[in-house]
């Protein structure tokens, strides 16, 4: 996943939903997918129909979490038999891996630590028909293909159930001018699952983002001290599926 470097070409389905507005690609996924922002205040987000999540669990879930917690207001969102798209209203924020906070990355690992907290605390377990646990990951990943090894069948003792974002990695959290957390994106996998699984995963998206070193400060930020056990575990499973 990257920020654009080079001309994206704008596929037709993009170029009608804008609707004449001008386009500029942002984010680039690893299938192939393509984020442009348009000039009168959306985001359309567009790409090949995915086996492990699909826009349709996204616009659904942010539906279902924006009434706790800041998540972009969805507009639109279709497919058909080889494509997907979302249309949302843009937040006023910067993504944690924009080029001014991995010049920053103190401040954004603090903003991914607390925002993570803030979520997690936000959203209410007793109300999300979703699930993120590991069994429900196991039969995702076989359902693509992946055969899960035998030592990451069984996760450590739950901690803590709480939402997940599911793909808790930096880009994901959006801070303001002054680096505060103030929104999440990308939540297509959101679910109930122990908070270690969201934590390891943005612990390890640190490194990739910021180089290494980062990952304890990311556990303080969240209010915890750092479980090698949960998340060397749940890292490998995110490696894994």
């Amino acid at each position: 996943m990257s920020i654009p470097s080079v001309d994206v070409a704008v596929p037709a389905r993009v170029r009608e939903l804008a609707r004449g507005a001008a386009l500029r690609a942002v984010w680039l996924n690893n299938l192939g997918g393509v984020t442009f922002r348009t000039d009168d205040g959306r985001y359309i987000k567009h790409g090949p129909r995915n086996a492990e999540t699909s826009m349709r669990d996204e616009a659904e879930r942010m539906r279902w979490a924006r009434r706790w917690t800041r998540v972009p207001e969805v507009i639109d969102h279709g497919e058909d038999g080889t494509e997907e798209w979302l249309v949302t209203v843009a937040i006023d924020a910067r993504s944690a891996v924009d080029p001014r906070w991995v010049d920053e990355p103190a401040t954004a690992v603090r903003a991914l630590g607390e925002g993570l907290r803030m979520l997690h605390e936000a959203l209410p377990v007793a109300e999300c028909a979703w699930s993120w646990e590991v069994p429900a990951r196991i039969a995702n990943a076989a359902g693509r293909g992946i055969a899960i090894p035998a030592d990451l069948r069984t996760p450590p003792e739950t901690d803590l159930l709480v939402v997940c974002h599911g793909d808790a990695c930096a880009p994901n959290t959006l801070l303001d001018d002054d680096g505060r957390p103030v929104a999440h994106v990308d939540l297509a996998a959101l679910g109930i699952a122990d908070r270690w699984a969201d934590i390891a995963v943005t612990a390890m998206s640190t490194e990739w983002n910021y180089g290494p070193g980062w990952q304890d400060a990311l556990v303080t930020a969240y209010g915890l001290t750092p479980d090698r056990e949960r998340m060397a575990y749940y890292q490998d499973l995110w490696n894994a599926t």
